[in-house]
């Protein structure tokens, strides 16, 4: 039975440049991802609507709603990720761009040989964003479950001098590996910590003979 076919990455081009957004599209399907293109802001939100993209592409300057306003409303209703096309390459046109959200910006005229750098360097920042998300509203999801998985998530941190993302992380793959709920290993966990700490000081009673 052969393997099911990998699912492309859906890329959206917003440009009423015709012509670029053509040549966008194919370069970006030449190199395995799936490409819909819109030629105005109000088209781009319409297919949005239909499915969201791993990446947009936004021109800056367009005719009604501009790219920047259209990255507004993005960001507001939606978690797509985006790059300005932008026809300035200079730190301040870099600002704006980060100022607005966008993970990148590429440069018109677009040339071939950069796109594809500049490109993926953009995807592959908007995965890491989408990570913390998805941990960070994992993070709170389980803090909110019990108190014993918040203690724990803290004395991991303490204990091992880390951040707490990755204190929940250790904690949930131990609880994964070991088949059983986060909240049972942290009640484990608290639980030989008292036991440590009643030894500690069983000890240290001892020792003052």
């Amino acid at each position: 039975m052969p393997a099911p076919a990998a699912v492309k990455r859906l890329i959206l081009i917003v440009d009423d440049d015709q012509l670029l957004a053509e040549f966008l599209s194919v370069v970006l399907r030449n190199a395995g991802y799936e490409t819909v293109q819109a030629h105005s802001a109000d088209h781009a939100l319409r297919l949005v609507a239909e499915r969201e993209p791993d990446m947009a592409l936004l021109d800056i300057h367009m005719p009604g709603m501009s790219g920047l306003e259209l990255a507004k409303q993005l960001n507001r209703e939606t978690s797509v990720p985006f790059m300005f096309l932008s026809g300035r390459g200079d730190a301040d046109a870099g600002k704006q761009a980060a100022a607005y959200g966008a993970v990148g910006f590429l440069v018109k005229p677009v040339d071939e040989k950069q796109l594809m750098p500049a490109f993926e360097a953009g995807l592959a920042r908007a995965d890491e964003i989408r990570q913390l998300r998805r941990t960070e509203l994992n993070l709170n999801a389980a803090l909110a479950a019990g108190r014993e998985t918040s203690l724990a998530v803290g004395l991991l941190m303490c204990k091992f001098q880390t951040d707490r993302n990755t204190a929940f992380e250790v904690l949930r793959d131990h609880a994964r590996s070991s088949r059983r709920k986060v909240n049972e290993v942290a009640d484990q966990l608290l639980t030989a910590e008292e036991t440590l700490n009643s030894l500690h000081a069983a000890f240290n009673s001892r020792y003052k003979k």
